[in-house]
């Protein structure tokens, strides 16, 4: 068994004696026993349970493609966002002639989607309350 002296002071008279004290385990070559199954760490195993993080040219390469992919992707949102907030320009009208319907209207002018949506969409930006409209009269028409 190892052991370790220690000076142990005896009281006010200034008196000391040395006694043993056990510095390493009972068994002997238990701690290398642990040590090598892992279960008691090493300073050396300390440091390799931290490893530093090193990128490869292959994984610099891929983390600047995510965050340029990333870029383009709100790049495009913005762009997205901002055409939806401002209108293409000016509401395209006409000026209704003799004999024009509504209906005459949406087919003259091509206008898309179902022809009855598209005069229900020419009431709602005119403010029409029938089907009625007179000649000389300036509509708007959808986009």
């Amino acid at each position: 068994m190892h052991t370790m002296e220690a000076q142990v002071a005896m009281g006010a008279r200034g008196m000391s004696r040395t006694r043993a004290v056990p510095s390493a385990p009972a068994v002997p070559g238990l701690l290398e026993l642990a040590t090598a199954a892992g279960v008691v760490p090493t300073r050396s195993s300390t440091r390799a349970a931290r490893p530093r993080l090193r990128l490869t040219r292959r994984g610099r390469v891929v983390i600047f493609a995510f965050f340029l992919l990333l870029a383009a992707l709100a790049v495009t949102l913005a762009a997205t966002a901002s055409r939806a907030a401002d209108p293409s320009g000016p509401a395209a009208t006409t000026v209704v002639q003799q004999g024009d319907t509504l209906w005459s209207i949406a087919d003259r002018h091509h206008l898309k989607g179902e022809t009855r949506v598209v005069i229900e969409e020419i009431r709602r930006l005119n403010a029409l309350e029938g089907y009625t409209v007179y000649a000389g009269q300036e509509l708007k028409l959808p986009g």
